[in-house]
């Protein structure tokens, strides 16, 4: 069959896609983007975390065919969609991150910001807040955490320990003790870069 969705902001095509095949499969092996982790392929770690129709799944528990006509972010549209959501949407249709522009994806070093000389240029301000942080290890996990992390600062700028305990449950980590995951969470949420014009300044 083929399957009709949004990915990054773009409309996609997959076909031949089978009848068990899964959102994560048809991510990283049918469109390139490796960005969401296979790991337990059981919805137990976390590592394949996208949003679905803006909420986190778990992309290897997700089949194909139920995003037809829906919309996907992956890490590797979080910058984008970081951008979109500061500038007020994308009324336009024309927003979001090709699949070419997403596969070639890297950060740059960009000029220094406000006195950071460790700024990225091209990341989302969870990304940031990772990388300041120091909450990056081996990395497989930090897509997974990223995307939950993002959602949780678009529903809630200012998230007590336990909301963003809450929000991280679902993601496993196997090289941290989750505390720098939780500073940066804590400091993207300090930066305040995830309010929109109709919220709080």
């Amino acid at each position: 069959m083929r399957v009709t969705f949004t990915v990054n902001g773009r409309r996609q095509e997959a076909d031949d896609v089978w009848e068990g095949e899964s959102l994560l499969y048809v991510l990283r092996e049918r469109m390139g983007l490796p960005g969401s982790k296979n790991a337990c392929e059981q919805g137990e770690c976390g590592s394949c975390t996208v949003r679905l129709d803006g909420v986190p799944v778990c992309s290897c528990l997700v089949a194909a065919g139920q995003v037809e006509g829906r919309e996907v972010v992956t890490v590797e549209g979080l910058a984008d969609f970081a951008r979109q959501r500061a500038e007020g949407g994308c009324a336009d249709g024309t927003c979001g991150t090709g699949l070419d522009e997403a596969k070639g994806w890297q950060a740059r070093p960009a000029a220094p910001q406000s006195g950071d000389s460790t700024s990225h240029e091209g990341l989302s301000p969870i990304q940031q807040a990772f990388i300041d942080a120091g909450a990056v290890q081996c990395g497989f996990c930090t897509p997974g955490l990223l995307v939950a992390a993002d959602e949780l600062l678009e529903r809630n700028d200012s998230p007590s320990d336990a909301d963003i305990r809450e929000a991280l449950s679902g993601n496993l980590c196997r090289c941290t003790g989750y505390e720098k995951i939780l500073d940066a969470v804590r400091l993207a949420a300090a930066r305040g870069e995830h309010r929109t014009a109709g919220q709080g300044a």
